[in-house]
This record gives structure tokens, C-alpha cells and sequence, in this order.
């Protein structure tokens, strides 16, 4: 947790950092009927029903300082995709001479393909994983939030092909003006926060009673 928050607080100067994930099974959905705009009085509104046209995977990586993010489209979930992810990313900054990559546990970050195709990076590229079950940290997720929320939610998409072109359209409108995320929170900050959760669930799951659980949560 310390090496990742760090390197958002302070990323060394001369290298670079970058924020990776999936967000694997966005789905091409079709609406029955066109989606009704915002009008004076009226929310925007959309049919519940909708006809399923495939999935895409999308493997990103977002800079931390500069706020730019690098976008691959897939059909599959596998090393390779995540790699080829990799490959574009490390093109990017040939002038650095270090890329440090957070990311998460997951499998394909893991895997043999991954860490023989990193030992030939000679160090250049480093990983930086964040604790299990703590990738909210991964500040690609804070983008892939707003992709999700400003056009994966509210689109409409004939086909995959279609999904997939709106994405990358997204990506280049995002990059024309990017901005970084501003990171204030420390590792001891995290730390409390999650030891003063855990203490207070602890506690609830102790009660037995309902009024138990009514006092402990008051």
C-alpha cells in the first residue's frame, strides 16, 4: 500500500506511473426504443428492455500525472490481450527510464506469459499491486467510473463494433483535455480508516440481540 500511494503523492520525477485494469463484459446493449432527452421538467429517460448484442473487454491505463489514458479493446480475457496493453503503453514512454504500473492481483497480471514478458523489461517496468481486495486504490477504476456513468449506462449500441468505436471516441475526447486525478490520502490515513471499519464491524457482528445492534450502530 505504501509504494502505491507514493507514487500518487509523489511521482518520481523523470518516470512514469500508470494506473492499469480491465473492465471486462460491457455489454452492447440495444434499446427497444430510442432514449428521450432532458426537457424542462423531465429527466432523462430510457426503455428498461433491450436487446443484448455481445461483450467487449476494455484494458486501460491511466497516467497519474498527466491524466491521459491509453485504451485496448478485446473479445477476450486473457494474457495476451493484457500484454498487448502493456506493449502500447511501454511505446509511449520510450523517453522514461522507469514505468512504474499499479494494478491488481488479478490472474493474468500474475501469470507466467506476464512475468517472463516483464523479466525481459530489464526493470525498467515495475509493478506495483495494490492489497487484495483494495483495487478501489487503482485510480484507472476512478476512470472507468466515469466512462461507465457518461456512456457505457446511457448508450446505445447496434453491435460490438459499434461499442467499441464509441469507446475509443471517448478515450481521444478525453485526451484533447485531460486532467489528473488529485490524490491527497496517505497509507497511515487509509490505514486508521480501515482499522476503525473493521473495529466497528466487529462489533455489530458481536451483537446477538437487536437491540444490541441498535445500540452499536447509534
Amino acid at each position: 500500500m505504501r509504494d502505491v500511494t507514493g507514487l500518487y503523492l509523489n511521482p518520481p520525477e523523470g518516470e512514469a506511473v500508470v494506473s492499469v485494469d480491465v473492465k471486462s463484459g460491457i455489454q452492447a446493449l440495444d434499446r427497444t426504443q430510442p432514449m428521450l432527452p432532458v426537457d424542462f421538467g423531465k429527466s432523462e429517460k430510457r426503455t428498461h428492455d433491450y436487446k443484448r448484442n455481445g461483450t467487449t473487454d476494455m484494458y486501460a491505463g491511466f497516467d497519474v500525472v498527466t491524466g491521459k489514458v491509453t485504451v485496448d479493446l478485446s473479445p477476450t480475457h486473457n494474457a495476451r490481450d493484457f500484454l498487448r496493453l502493456m506493449r502500447k503503453i511501454v511505446a509511449q514512454y520510450r523517453g522514461r527510464k522507469k514505468i512504474h504500473v499499479v494494478l491488481d492481483n488479478a490472474s493474468v497480471h500474475t501469470c507466467e506469459e506476464t512475468s517472463k514478458w516483464l523479466a525481459k523489461q530489464d526493470g525498467r517496468v515495475a509493478f506495483h499491486f495494490t492489497p487484495t481486495g483494495a483495487s478501489w486504490m487503482n485510480q484507472i477504476e476512478i476512470w472507468n467510473g466515469i466512462i461507465t456513468r457518461q456512456l457505457i449506462r446511457r448508450g446505445t449500441f447496434s453491435s460490438v463494433k459499434v461499442l467499441n468505436r464509441t469507446v475509443r471516441q471517448f478515450a481521444v475526447s478525453w485526451n484533447a483535455d485531460c486532467k489528473p486525478f488529485r490524490w491527497t490520502a496517505t497509507a497511515d490515513e487509509i490505514i486508521e480508516k480501515v482499522r476503525v471499519v473493521t473495529s466497528r464491524m466487529a462489533q455489530l457482528l458481536g451483537a446477538t440481540e437487536i437491540g444490541h445492534v441498535v445500540a452499536q450502530a447509534a
